[in-house]
């Protein structure tokens, strides 16, 4: 277990301190700044926190490697971490979105995002829940999406995960309560971070024409929301003592969910396709 360690925990006991996964990059990078810069204690894990040159820097952060489709590494890094200091929050960040039509989509590629996206944030989640359960107290918190509360043309199997979050979340809320144990999911809308850029395209000639032209549309977007802004969102769901389940967040995110509440999901699925069709948004 010890060759996992990329660098020794740098805990201060009199502080808090949160858990992340996916912390290389974007809202988990952003997240770590952040808990940081407020005195807490940040375990930033990440498959490869030998390459890590910003987060290395921070006193209050450790790196820590780990792989969320890896369940021989979850827990043996949860057991680790539990063994040298408290947790207070778990923050389930890491995910990509796999980006084309259904029938150009590989199994193993479906199998992949679903293990990393879903069953990634169930394991570590279960890897803490006795911990918690014996602290009697803790809190999860989930970067879920908005593409969890509206389904979107060419990333149904992205889209699937994201609404399993959803569910997820919801019903394991009840459970957790009895345990005094809050569950919490950031659903943000279009993000100016990496996981697009990285995000696999698959293409396939059929639908190349309904790809680009929801590219373009959403390209086309000029209120993007960063990844420091989400990060606010995830520190205040940390701090605010409330039981809040979902926090949707991003100037694009709200409006789109308010929108589809108010017409109704077939109105918004026309809004959709009408969208593709003009270039124009629908809210």
């Amino acid at each position: 277990m010890r060759q996992n360690i990329f660098v020794q925990l740098k805990l201060n006991k009199m502080n808090k301190t949160i858990f992340i996964t996916g912390a290389s990059s974007g809202i988990g990078k952003a997240s770590a700044k952040l808990f940081a810069a407020n005195g807490w204690n940040v375990i930033a894990t990440m498959r490869k926190p030998e390459i890590e040159t910003e987060l290395i820097e921070f006193e209050n952060i450790s790196l820590l490697r780990l792989d969320v489709t890896n369940l021989k590494q979850i827990q043996e890094t949860v057991q680790y971490v539990l063994s040298k200091h408290n947790v207070d929050v778990v923050f389930n960040n890491a995910g990509y979105a796999l980006m084309g039509a259904l029938e150009a989509v590989s199994d193993e590629e479906i199998s992949t995002q679903m293990e990393t996206n879903f069953f990634g944030v169930v394991r570590v989640t279960k890897a803490f829940i006795p911990y918690f359960r014996e602290k009697g107290e803790g809190l999860f918190i989930t970067t879920g999406s908005s593409a969890g509360l509206a389904g979107f043309p060419i990333g149904s199997i992205y889209d699937a995960s994201k609404w399993a979050i959803e569910g997820w979340s919801e019903s394991l809320s009840y459970e957790l309560s009895e345990l005094n144990i809050g569950i919490k999911t950031i659903e943000p809308g279009m993000v100016a971070t990496e996981i697009m850029n990285k995000s696999p395209m698959i293409s396939h000639p059929v639908y190349d024409s309904l790809v680009s032209r929801f590219v373009a549309a959403i390209t086309q977007q000029e209120n993007m929301t960063t990844p420091e802004q989400i990060a606010e969102v995830v520190y205040g769901a940390a701090t605010d003592g409330s039981k809040r389940l979902r926090y949707v967040c991003g100037e694009d995110a709200v409006a789109m969910y308010k929108h589809r509440l108010a017409v109704g999901d077939e109105a918004f699925r026309e809004g959709i396709f009408e969208m593709m069709n003009s270039g124009k948004s629908i809210i």
